[in-house]
């Protein structure tokens, strides 16, 4: 059996190897450098800024460990040059090219654009096709740009590393996940940074108690947030751009010296020609049913391309679901109920599962959070603002929902994403032993909050006080 699979990031490379281990002549075709937008322009690059913005950002608390010293300058071409070294290295020193070949895959990098002749040719601009039996499109997304006058003048985050000096205003339009994290960097590295977001709080998809503390701390910081704001136009001026935006019936304006968008990630279904191939897409993503498979009955799609969970680890999920539904017949399908996410803000969030506002709507649950502020870690680290917040379904007393704000909390979510995979019950997450002084003790905390309630089995409460939120049921 022939497969050719149309792009080479994370999706793509799973679903190739895959392929080839189950016996498949496989070729992977890759419009540029394989690794795709994750190793190459968006999380391993995006991190590496972010630490450096965490380094330039530790330097306030100096004074309370008895540190003394300058205040560090942000050499921006030096910055950007680390992160494209970590790109680079990433690609280098995993030989990723050398490990696909050795797998018996075709590899084919700077291939430019590949689209489909008909539904079982693919053609690349040079005029080298392939014809396959099965066909897997994991050709990703791309930065989303609003659709009004002058959109043409903002940047997105991928142009972040082409700039030159760093601009002494920016408005970042768009207040999900990206949006956030590229306002707390430049914030960082000494930006004044507007956030403008259309829906009526940041993050709008997250926890709400993660969305009021996270705006909280931005505005401490000195970041103006403006919410329910919907952008229209964005103008030239003689240096830099204006942005217009009304809220409700009132005209706002933020003149600035750069503007980025960060208002989705549409799918590249157009770059692959889709309609070509007859397969029905919407808003640039290839509908795909649980199997991976679209209305095409050999060809398939996996990660950003299908609009699902457009996350890393279900991207590369969904590349071997997809690969062994191809090659083996449909028998398996993908499931993101627990997905375990995080952003490299200051401070950092992370969560899993169901919002509490999602639950309480499905279930009878008892919620729980613990404070950072009453744990050691946090507070000899010196960064006591922060909470871990769990939802438990009280008739099973499994967590259908954490949520975490402050530091490590990519870290300290996967612990809880591996507890609910488990099926493990609250009780038995509260007995966990886990190591002394860290921030992942706000889940066992909280865990034991929620079991004292219950009334499962008494617990003792070795903290000062059991912390609440207004939305907890203290």
């Amino acid at each position: 059996m022939r497969v050719v699979v149309i792009g080479g990031g994370p999706a793509g490379v799973s679903a190739a190897l895959h392929a080839a281990g189950l016996g498949a002549e496989v070729t992977l075709i890759e419009r540029a450098r394989v690794g795709g937008t994750a190793l190459n322009s968006g999380p391993a690059p995006v991190r590496t800024l972010a630490r450096a913005a965490r380094l330039v950002r530790d330097w306030n608390s100096w004074e309370r460990f008895g540190l003394h010293g300058p205040r560090p300058e942000v050499d921006l071409a030096a910055t950007l040059g680390n992160a494209q070294r970590v790109a680079d290295y990433l690609y280098e020193r995993k030989r990723l090219a050398d490990h696909i070949r050795s797998a018996g895959v075709d590899l084919v990098e700077e291939a430019g654009e590949a689209r489909f002749v008909d539904t079982n040719t693919v053609a690349a601009a040079d005029g080298r096709r392939w014809t396959a039996d099965r066909v897997i499109i994991a050709v990703g997304g791309r930065a989303g740009r609003l659709p009004i006058p002058g959109a043409e003048l903002g940047l997105t985050y991928e142009d972040v590393r082409s700039l030159t000096a760093l601009p002494d205003r920016v408005c970042v339009i768009g207040a999900a996940d990206t949006g956030c994290q590229l306002t707390s960097i430049l914030a960082d590295f000494g930006s004044d940074v507007t956030l403008v977001e259309y829906a009526p709080r940041i993050v709008p998809r997250a926890d709400a108690d993660v969305s009021a503390a996270l705006e909280h701390a931005f505005r401490g910081r000195g970041i103006s947030v403006v919410t329910g704001a919907a952008v229209h136009r964005i103008d030239a001026l003689a240096s830099g751009v204006r942005v217009l935006y009304r809220v409700g019936d009132e005209e706002g304006t933020v003149d600035v010296d750069a503007a980025f968008f960060a208002v989705g990630w549409p799918g590249n279904a157009d770059l692959v020609d889709a309609a070509a191939a007859g397969l029905v897409t919407e808003r640039g993503y290839v509908v795909v049913d649980e199997h991976t498979a679209t209305n095409v009955p050999h060809i398939f799609a996996a990660g950003d391309v299908d609009g699902n969970s457009m996350v890393i680890s279900s991207a590369t999920l969904e590349g071997r679901v997809a690969a062994e539904n191809a090659v083996l017949g449909r028998h398996r399908k993908v499931v993101h109920e627990i997905v375990p996410g995080g952003s490299f803000t200051d401070p950092e969030y992370g969560s899993v599962g169901l919002t509490e506002e999602q639950a309480r709507a499905r279930y009878d649950c008892t919620v729980a959070v613990a404070r950072y502020e009453d744990m050691l870690r946090p507070v000899a680290d010196g960064h006591p603002e922060g909470f871990c917040k769990l939802i438990v379904e009280t008739s099973r007393r499994h967590i259908v929902g954490a949520h975490v704000l402050g530091e490590y909390s990519a870290e300290v979510i996967q612990m809880v994403a591996a507890c609910m995979a488990a099926g493990m019950r609250v009780e038995d997450v509260a007995e966990l032993q886990f190591a002394f002084p860290t921030f992942t003790e706000g889940v066992s905390q909280a865990a034991q909050m929620v079991v004292s309630r219950l009334g499962v089995r008494p617990v003792p409460h070795l903290w000062t006080r059991l912390s609440s939120m207004p939305s907890d049921l203290a």
